[in-house]
């Protein structure tokens, strides 16, 4: 059974793909998914990826920060200005750009942990990295956030600051807590939490595009493009970033993957929260369709094209002193 999660967890990109088109057809089978089941649908999500850590996974930052340190850098650097500047030269109404600002000052996405798999990165790694910046993006994001689009959009930053912390830092916290206090019980969590997570992803992407289907046909295509322009400069720079300060092909081919993914779910909650046109949320739910449709097929190149095993050690063990 346990083979069975994992396996159908791996076709993640395929499920958000099918769940979206379903969605396009028929929006009424998920109109009923909105609101608070967002906002509950996001916080399993991150309590399933706490679950995951263990205080040694913070320790590891300690004995390699470089490649932590550069990708999480990059994911606050590369994505917020690529949203800011695609957003204003893509001319698209504010709504729209104000919501592709947004996706772009998330942390990276849960999806990417899986992603790197595939493309035989360094797993670990995304973990660590996936885990800092979800854990800054309680302050990197709204703040980001205010400072792109606050002066011209009206928001709460008391309110944006407070629904990111609730989202995110108490459900990974609590995930954290089970996983050194309730050992076996968080073993049980974590066999089925990559699958629940990938339905409640799925379920959220699939809402907010079935509920948004006529702006976005009146977007005429632009936002779709813009969107793809996000995800695309993300792994372009995260991967020649990663491959210019680690000299290291393994790790720039997993920061390419955590800063090009983007917590999409995150940025619909915060939209359909903080926001009052619901538009916001559109780019965001978007966003998760892109970027796993992309990173999907470079994980498929990169799978094949990746050295041996052997190799990607002894380049790792040169890298790292």
């Amino acid at each position: 059974m346990e083979k069975i999660f994992e396996k159908a967890s791996l076709l993640f990109p395929l499920w958000v793909l099918l769940g979206a088109i379903l969605s396009w057809i028929l929006p009424e089978w998920i109109s009923w998914f909105q609101g608070p089941w967002i906002t509950y649908g996001l916080g399993i999500t991150m309590l399933g990826m706490g679950i995951t850590l263990v205080p040694d996974d913070f320790k590891r930052i300690a004995s390699a920060p470089k490649p932590v340190l550069i990708g999480v850098l990059a994911q606050y650097t590369v994505m917020p200005i690529s949203g800011w500047v695609i957003g204003n030269l893509g001319n698209l109404p504010e709504p729209l750009a104000t919501g592709l600002i947004l996706v772009s000052c998330c942390p990276g996405g849960v999806a990417s942990n899986v992603i790197t798999f595939l493309a035989r990165g360094d797993v670990a790694l995304s973990v660590t990295m996936t885990a800092i910046s979800t854990l800054l993006a309680v302050v990197m994001t709204p703040a980001l956030t205010l400072l792109l689009v606050g002066s011209t959009v009206p928001v709460k930053p008391e309110k944006l600051f407070l629904s990111t912390f609730e989202v995110i830092l108490l459900p990974v916290i609590l995930g954290l807590l089970l996983n050194v206090y309730l050992p076996r019980a968080a073993r049980t969590l974590k066999k089925v939490s990559p699958l629940v997570a990938v339905v409640l992803i799925t379920l959220i992407v699939s809402s907010v595009i079935g509920s948004s289907k006529q702006s976005l046909l009146e977007s005429g295509g632009k936002l779709v493009v813009c969107v793809f322009l996000l995800h695309i400069s993300g792994y372009f720079f995260g991967y020649w970033i990663g491959k210019w300060s680690t000299r290291n092909s393994i790790f720039a081919r997993t920061i390419s993957i955590e800063v090009g993914m983007q917590n999409s779910a995150l940025g619909v909650a915060l939209a359909q929260n903080n926001f009052q046109n619901p538009i916001v949320a559109v780019p965001a739910a978007l966003s998760s369709f892109v970027h796993s449709v992309i990173g999907s097929i470079l994980a498929g190149i990169w799978r094949r094209t990746a050295r041996s095993s052997e190799e990607e050690i002894s380049e790792v063990s040169v890298d790292l002193p």
